[in-house]
């Protein structure tokens, strides 16, 4: 699975990821039973302008710290890097949003408008993600 895909799915996982690992390799993943959070989740990429070509690298990230995530909200760095305190893209994918909730469009409402508080100039992301199981 890419990133996007693998960091969507995973927050629903009631089992523990290392309980499943530790059954693969023992041979006793048939023994194990996998639980799943019943809600739905979403992910949006925020890319840097320019992705998938020739995108922008060192542009600071500011207002990570004003960003409130719920409990089912989760923030992935992806092409991101640290310096002197602070946080640059480092890539053309930058920063995943993933919530989870009771709703595709709870979920899609809640990651745009933790976008629209983190307020990055140097990117950019698709509004229509969710759109085939979002009823508006």
């Amino acid at each position: 699975m890419g990133d996007p895909e693998c960091q969507t799915i995973l927050p629903k996982l009631k089992t523990d990821l290392l309980e499943i690992i530790e059954a693969c390799c023992d041979g006793n993943l048939k023994n194990l039973k996998i639980e799943w959070f019943n809600q739905k989740s979403l992910c949006v990429v925020l890319c840097s302008k320019g992705y998938p070509d020739k995108y922008n690298k060192d542009i600071l990230i500011e207002n990570l710290d004003k960003l409130d995530l719920d409990e089912g909200d989760f923030l992935y760095h992806a092409g991101t890097k640290k310096n002197n305190n602070k946080i640059y893209s480092n890539g053309g994918r930058v920063i995943n949003f993933v919530s989870l909730s009771s709703s595709f469009k709870e979920s899609r409402s809640k990651i745009f408008n933790h976008i629209d508080r983190l307020n990055w100039g140097g990117g950019f992301f698709r509004k229509d993600i969710g759109h085939k199981v979002i009823n508006e």
